[in-house]
């Protein structure tokens, strides 16, 4: 049995290899190189997953870590500053991912260009903090941009408006891979060309994508050459991932035997973060727990607030000669996850992806910092908008931090109906954002709109039944109420 299993994974490589030697055919020049490197990557991965037996991880070696690999960040933070920030600075280098689409916000091209404040993007607030940083402290922090097909083009127009900016802004490629049917295991695309039905052909393979990508750029080395040693690597719409001096300075202070080669931010679990990646302590390693990982009958177990207490933010401090090491050695060894998909005209296709976090066991003395929640405050949803959007932050230089006139440093629970996904509605849905400082909870569902000027208190709840519309009057105050489908106000 085991004899014929191997021959049909021969068999499967190699009808693999040469499907991509087609597509390979079908460009020619520099187009042809990145083709290639992309190839090789997708084809090491296409190996491990038809080399994969059963779950990656065995429950019962599962340790929780050891109690001084995940630092509280007090601690790390109680130790202050030096008189030499600049210094440390100029060893950094900020690397957003901006891959992703607004497509779930209702919104075309990249993510990173949504207006999420006062007109200003995701990426319009990046480049005002690292200009800030630049010239606080008379330093020189590029950022870069790690695009993918689907937003490289729109995110390199835009790149334009910032020359005049105290920042140096570079962009790589994430690969290219090709989906693969469920059935057969082979390419879907005909060729590489990214137009009609062959554009569903393609994916960026997930952030884990990083490594690779960022080495076979050239670019990596260009930036070890300039005496840059670690990146802060987080994604474009977690607008709390700013640069933290305190972990940059406990990095850069560590002697070099001991120097740590990859801190993970952490955070404390909440019952709406139940199925982030957690930290484990696994065949003596630190590692990454993914949801996905887990076999079934222990989910819930995953879950628990009280067994795993922290999840990963995706906010990472890693060493940039040591991914150029690991790369070198073939030595960077990630889990694969399995994605399926089903394309728009019914074709059941996979994607195998990494995840950027899943590479902390490759790394020397990696770490966990357990930082406060507000380091970790991603727009996924209009809902998560509201809140940026609200009176619940203010902003400065880029930097959103909790209003002081807030009584409790926890945001408010808001989940907004299907009417409120796309943005553009969203934002005709209010006539201005309403007060939310002593807001603790809000559901709103069905035809609803919002006056000026309203304020919010407590726990609010409005529920527009179907066909009906309900209008929360400008200069309204609801606290603790329930507004059902007639507009009827009840007290919560």
């Amino acid at each position: 049995m085991a004899q014929f299993q191997e021959m049909m994974r021969q068999q499967l490589e190699s009808s693999m290899d040469a499907e991509l030697e087609k597509l390979v055919d079908t460009v020619t020049g520099a187009d042809r190189d990145v083709c290639m490197k992309d190839f090789k990557g997708f084809k090491n991965l296409f190996h491990r997953f038809l080399q994969v037996k059963g779950p990656s991880v065995e429950w019962i070696k599962i340790k929780r870590p050891p109690e001084d690999s995940i630092q509280p960040y007090d601690k790390i933070a109680a130790w202050g500053l030096p008189d030499g920030v600049a210094a440390s600075l100029n060893k950094l280098v900020v690397v957003k991912l901006n891959g992703g689409l607004g497509t779930s916000m209702g919104c075309k091209g990249p993510k990173s260009l949504i207006s999420v404040r006062n007109e200003n993007t995701f990426l319009d607030l990046t480049v005002q903090q690292i200009e800030h940083l630049n010239k606080t402290y008379n330093t020189d922090v590029p950022l870069v941009l790690m695009n993918s097909f689907n937003t490289d083009e729109d995110t390199k127009k835009i790149l334009q408006k910032y020359t005049h900016h105290r920042v140096k802004i570079h962009t790589f490629n994430q690969s290219r891979y090709p989906r693969i049917h469920k059935e057969s295991l082979l390419p879907v695309a005909a060729n590489l060309s990214m137009t009609g039905q062959n554009a569903d052909g393609w994916y960026p393979p997930g952030h884990g994508d990083i490594y690779a990508s960022f080495y076979n750029s050239g670019l990596m080395d260009k930036l070890i050459a300039q005496g840059k040693e670690y990146i802060f690597v987080s994604n474009i719409d977690n607008l709390g991932a700013t640069v933290d001096l305190h972990i940059l300075h406990h990095l850069v202070s560590q002697p070099n035997g001991k120097r740590c080669e990859f801190v993970m931010e952490v955070t404390d679990k909440t019952r709406a973060d139940v199925k982030g990646g957690t930290l484990i302590q696994y065949e003596g390693k630190l590692r990454l727990l993914e949801i996905a990982q887990v076999p079934k009958a222990h989910v819930d177990e995953f879950k628990s607030v009280s067994k795993f207490k922290i999840f990963n933010t995706n906010n990472l401090w890693i060493s940039l000669p040591a991914i150029k090491r690991l790369q070198e050695q073939n030595a960077m060894d990630m889990e694969i996850i399995v994605n399926p998909k089903t394309l728009d005209g019914g074709l059941n296709v996979v994607q195998l992806e990494t995840a950027v976090g899943a590479a902390i066991k490759c790394f020397d003395n990696a770490m966990g910092i357990n930082v406060p929640r507000s380091r970790f405050l991603p727009v996924k949803t209009t809902s998560d908008l509201l809140l940026v959007m609200s009176n619940l932050y203010s902003l400065e230089a880029g930097s959103l931090t909790m209003s002081p006139k807030r009584e409790f440093p926890t945001t408010p629970h808001v989940k907004l109906g299907s009417s409120f996904t796309k943005v553009q509605e969203y934002l005709t849905r209010f006539e201005s954002i309403p007060d939310m400082l002593e807001l603790d909870h809000l559901t709103v569902s069905g035809d609803v709109t919002f006056g000026k000027n309203v304020s919010l208190k407590g726990t609010v709840i409005i529920i527009a039944n179907h066909g009906d519309r309900i209008d929360i009057p400008a200069g309204s105050m609801l606290e603790n109420k329930i507004v059902s489908g007639n507009l009827r106000i009840l007290d919560h």
